[in-house]
């Protein structure tokens, strides 16, 4: 019998996982608990071969739970994405496969196969490993050791990633933040802004001309993305992290995925990607703007650690994209444009 453990702040999700999991005779769902902390928890009491695992949760996310999970407690762990370009994060912190998570009405057949196949496989690998040598000596005080010693040393990190959003009036916002940074600005920014094809180049040639103290350009696919320099979203492209260098810089990648609410390029997908990579380092600003764009993506930034600014009312074209992110709990502080700039200097150059 191989014993799964489910992982996932929805109760729903978590139901429709063990229904259908609870049908093959040589599957038990031993626990379903909501977070990363409540799962190590459950391991040291139920000793599955198995976690399943949402990465978007609240308290500990997925990924820094399966970091302890695979590395410390010699557990496979299958996580759960909501894109593939954070494939390369699963990878780098143990786990040992994925899948693409479906909405909620998508949970198919052909989704439970490709799921009971890996849980087979994988469980079936470490069955002959002593998968809870070290478990047995996880005493809850050796277990607050090690989580604290994760959020200690990230809390140590400097913000090492500036991601901006904007829409309707946004190339004003922007270039009004960017020339506050001043020279020598210590991260890498990229900017993802809705533009109509054809005017992206124009608008970073603007830009470039407006903002002589710092350097846009178009992002290219594969492009390291060093500090001091903004890298827009080309027209048409969604602008995301590929990978992130031993040096923290961010590889850029262009993804040609479809509109996402019917934009391309998303702030949402570039915030996403972001908070994944970066955590608790990132440090993302969400500025004037017609719709909901960026709103979700700055919850998940927030719910991830990191930090979020978005601008007030009283300085927008367009209340829209910031006032959906206060909305939902995407908003870390809110400020006029004119004092953005220097509270990200603020933010970018002290210890967290």
């Amino acid at each position: 019998m191989i014993k799964v453990i489910i992982v996932d702040d929805s109760a729903i999700i978590r139901a429709i996982l063990e229904q259908n999991l609870k049908k093959e005779s040589d599957i038990e769902i031993i626990d379903s608990v909501s977070n990363g902390m409540k799962v190590i928890d459950s391991v040291k009491r139920n000793k599955p071969d198995i976690v399943l695992s949402d990465v978007n949760m609240p308290g500990m996310n997925g990924f820094e739970a399966t970091k302890i999970l695979s590395r410390e407690m010699k557990i496979p762990v299958i996580l759960f994405l909501e894109d593939s370009f954070y494939a390369a994060k699963a990878k780098s912190v143990g786990a040992c496969d994925y899948l693409i998570k479906p909405n909620a009405i998508s949970y198919n057949q052909s989704f439970f196969t490709s799921l009971l196949e890996k849980i087979r496989r994988y469980s079936s690998e470490s069955s002959g490993k002593d998968a809870f040598s070290s478990t047995s000596s996880f005493s809850n005080n050796s277990y607050s050791h090690i989580s604290s010693k994760i959020f200690d040393e990230k809390a140590e990190q400097k913000y090492r990633i500036l991601c901006i959003g904007a829409s309707t009036g946004g190339p004003t916002a922007v270039s009004s933040v960017l020339s506050g940074l001043g020279k020598d600005f210590p991260l890498p920014i990229l900017y993802t802004q809705h533009i109509e094809i054809g005017a992206d180049k124009t608008m970073a040639d603007w830009f470039n001309n407006t903002c002589s103290n710092i350097t846009i350009q178009l992002a290219k696919d594969g492009q390291e993305a060093f500090p001091g320099n903004v890298y827009m979203a080309p027209a048409d492209t969604h602008l995301v992290i590929n990978f992130v260098k031993t040096n923290g810089h961010p590889v850029i990648s262009l993804s040609n995925d479809p509109p996402e609410r019917f934009l391309k390029p998303a702030v949402n997908k570039l915030f996403r990607s972001a908070a994944s990579f970066y955590g608790k380092s990132c440090l993302a600003i969400l500025l004037t703007g017609m719709g909901r764009d960026g709103a979700e993506g700055c919850k998940t930034i927030v719910e991830n650690g990191g930090y979020t600014i978005v601008e007030d009312e009283s300085t927008c074209a367009v209340f829209g994209m910031p006032a959906a992110a206060i909305e939902i709990g995407g908003a870390s502080e809110i400020l006029p444009r004119f004092d953005i700039a220097n509270r990200i200097l603020e933010l970018s150059r002290r210890k967290r």
